[in-house]
């Protein structure tokens, strides 16, 4: 990667950037035109990201720093890009495309900003994924929620504005925590640079080890906030039920990112060394009572939405619980199950609408848009123009099918792949600290357990939603809306067929992670360019 395509590696945060600030422009009367700028900028950003993508591969030694300024690090600000990173990238594209271009029949315009909010709520989104110390980390984390609180609210509601409130009061507080292990974490090693403190880490003494530790730790609850662990989790299925059917689609990545960050600093600073495992056991048991509150959830939701929202904590239990363990071949399958789970999850609260919209007990998500306001005479908005989808209820049907294949890991799709790669190397492996015999079969039973329950669950909504029902009506489903939700399924299916390559690249990932040094030679190796003028590539080892 060499010459104007190293700068690549900044455009999945200026992009979305640029077109925020393009969009603040344009008449919100406008809403054509401020529909076609925001997807031609996710348009791109998907293009983009498969080129960062493809040019990373999977294999080590291929991280690149970019050094934002020109400033060497660790005294200037650094992108890093690797082979995770770059995975996370494209997921969070892809999921944002299928979400915009549902939101165009109807959601983006029933709100002010939507299109703004959504650009900068990729902006922050990628920025968090890329950025290479602790302190960004905490810029673009708060660029994502401001975003994501105005998403949330989009549409108005009383329930909207209910769960946002309490959506906003919980990720202020874990704002707030991420602020304080920040400074704890400055204040003991000197510096907020990851790489940096992946060296200084293992040096310092025992007793400003335990300071920063401290630091670590509180600064791992705010991540975990945002990840949905037990007992913190109690906001995320209300607040993501309550949102409009793109926004709860687009929220899927977000609980991702906090199994991001916390999987970036497990490996990178506590890999190795005295502090070695710290926060393991935490991790493991928080992802286990994670998985089992979400599993009863599952059972115990009536609703679909609510359903859609425990499914998410079974995701985060399980991926949080392979953190725990610690393994790297458990943690290729868990790779896998994160883009899986986030595709499915993604289509299934986009589907959840289309399927409710034709049943007459008011369970359509749009019947509380415009109650804010106090104005009876508000309609809902009006739905988009566009070609009604031939066959609707066969085609729900069949994506509602596979959603329910996919999140009860059954075969042949790419769910039931990677919780068998998971459950063959629980068994194959031990966990780190705890007796293997119990543990790792008290893991597999409850991974299992889960599947069952989403088959459960899902099999009762099908034959409640698609054949009990004698007063429901067939929905208008639009091309446009339905054409996302089969693109993230299809996704899965293309997981599926080429499942062999897909592991190899997780296997990389997760090797590439479990040697710190390869991320800290990227960065400290970089090479500032001397002239302004030539074209110098940053990528480690470079001249």
């Amino acid at each position: 990667m060499t010459g104007w395509s190293h700068h690549l590696i900044i455009a999945p945060i200026l992009l979305p950037l640029v077109a925020a600030a393009v969009l603040l422009f344009i008449d919100e009367r406008e809403r054509t035109w401020k529909a076609l700028v925001s997807l031609a900028a996710t348009l791109l950003l998907v293009g983009i990201t498969l080129a960062l993508f493809r040019a990373e591969g999977g294999s080590a030694g291929q991280e690149r720093a970019y050094l934002l300024g020109n400033w060497s690090a660790p005294f200037g600000i650094v992108l890093v890009l690797d082979s995770l990173s770059a995975l996370m990238l494209l997921l969070t594209s892809i999921v944002a495309l299928a979400a915009l271009i549902f939101s165009l029949a109807r959601w983006h315009a029933v709100g002010a900003h939507f299109h703004t909010m959504f650009q900068l709520l990729l902006m922050g989104v990628n920025g968090a994924f890329l950025t290479g110390d602790l302190f960004n980390l905490f810029v673009f984390f708060e660029v994502m929620l401001a975003a994501s609180y105005g998403l949330l609210l989009h549409g108005s509601g009383p329930l909207r504005v209910k769960a946002g409130l309490h959506y906003i009061a919980v990720n202020l507080a874990a704002a707030l925590l991420f602020l304080i292990g920040v400074s704890l974490i400055y204040g003991t090693a000197g510096t907020l640079n990851m790489a940096d403190l992946a060296v200084r880490i293992p040096e310092m003494s025992a007793d400003r080890r335990m300071l920063m530790q401290a630091g670590a730790g509180v600064l791992g609850i705010a991540f975990l906030i945002k990840a949905g662990m037990w007992p913190l989790c109690f906001w995320l299925p209300t607040a993501y039920s309550a949102a409009s059917a793109p926004v709860a689609g687009v929220f899927a990545i977000l609980s991702k990112l906090g199994i991001y960050v916390i999987l970036r600093l497990t490996m990178l600073l506590f890999g190795e060394g005295p502090s070695a495992g710290f926060g393991s056991s935490v991790l493991l048991y928080g992802g286990m009572a994670t998985l089992i509150f979400g599993t009863v959830g599952v059972l115990a939701s009536q609703a679909l939405g609510r359903l859609a929202g425990f499914s998410v904590l079974v995701s985060s239990g399980t991926l949080l619980m392979v953190i725990g363990i610690n393994d790297g071949s458990i943690s290729a399958g868990a790779l896998m199950y994160l883009v899986s789970s986030t595709l499915t999850i993604s289509a299934f609260f986009m589907l959840i609408e289309l399927v409710e919209r034709g049943q007459d007990a008011g369970a359509s998500v749009l019947a509380v848009t415009m109650e804010a306001y106090g104005d009876a005479e508000e309609k809902e908005p009006a739905e988009g123009e566009g070609v009604t989808m031939p066959g609707t209820m066969a085609m729900l049907g069949i994506c509602f099918a596979a959603c329910g294949i996919l999140l009860s890991g059954l075969p042949p799709l790419s769910g039931f792949i990677a919780k068998f790669a998971m459950l063959s190397a629980m068994m194959g492996t031990g966990a780190i600290g705890v007796p293997p015999s119990a543990a790792v079969w008290v893991l597999i039973f409850l991974v299992i357990l889960s599947g069952i329950a989403a088959l459960i669950s899902m099999t009762r909504a099908g034959i409640r939603t698609f054949w009990s029902s004698l007063e429901g009506t067939v929905p208008r489903v639009l091309v446009i809306e339905i054409l996302p939700v089969m693109g993230l399924l299809a996704l899965t299916l293309a997981l599926t067929i080429w499942a062999g390559p897909v592991m190899q690249y997780m296997e990389a990932t997760i090797r590439t992670l479990s040697d710190p040094r390869i991320y800290v030679d990227a960065v400290h190796n970089a090479a500032v360019i001397s002239d302004a003028s030539a074209t110098v590539s940053n990528q480690a080892g470079g001249p």
